[in-house]
């Protein structure tokens, strides 16, 4: 036996309804948002009291390349 879900008109338009006014909320938020903060892309400040000078005593890494494994061909 199957169950018969019932859901009323007034619920579906409740609902989208809710659906719109948080969609419409939400990108009015984030416009003002946007506007008050902008975003900043780069390389993020170091942490006060670190030196921006690397040490002179450690050694620079070496480039990593990945093998080609034509030895094993």
């Amino acid at each position: 036996m199957g169950m018969v879900v019932v859901i009323s008109l007034p619920f579906i338009l409740f609902t989208i309804l809710l659906g719109f006014g948080c969609y419409f909320f939400g990108r009015a938020r984030g416009r003002k948002e946007a506007m008050t903060s902008p975003q900043v892309y780069g390389v993020p400040t170091p942490p006060p009291g670190a030196n921006s000078t690397s040490h002179p005593s450690s050694p620079q890494p070496h480039p990593y390349f990945k093998p080609d494994n034509s030895a094993n061909v």
